[in-house]
């Protein structure tokens, strides 16, 4: 094991690995709670919500009816952070 702060400091080889493990533990999800989704996600800096400076993968099982609107994924975990205003550039 090597300390990495950040999911772009990673080598090839480890986010090949990574996406190995995502893989695995949703197999194992799905056989335990069956969810209707997922949410995944890797917070990288401090101003992205990292917190733990150490690379960690949040795989987040999501069901149907969980939030009122799931547009914004991940982030109707935080409360009153779910809506926001798409822009087309």
């Amino acid at each position: 094991k090597r300390h990495v702060a950040s999911f772009f400091e990673l080598t090839p080889e480890e986010v090949e690995a990574c996406m190995a493990l995502i893989t695995g533990e949703k197999k194992l999800i799905d056989e335990t709670f069956n969810p209707d989704g997922y949410n995944i996600g890797v917070n990288v800096g401090q101003a992205a919500g990292q917190s733990i400076f150490h690379v960690h993968i949040h795989i987040i099982p999501r069901y149907a009816g969980d939030v009122e609107n799931p547009q914004g994924g991940v982030r109707h975990v935080i409360p009153n952070k779910g809506h926001y205003t798409r822009q087309t550039v």
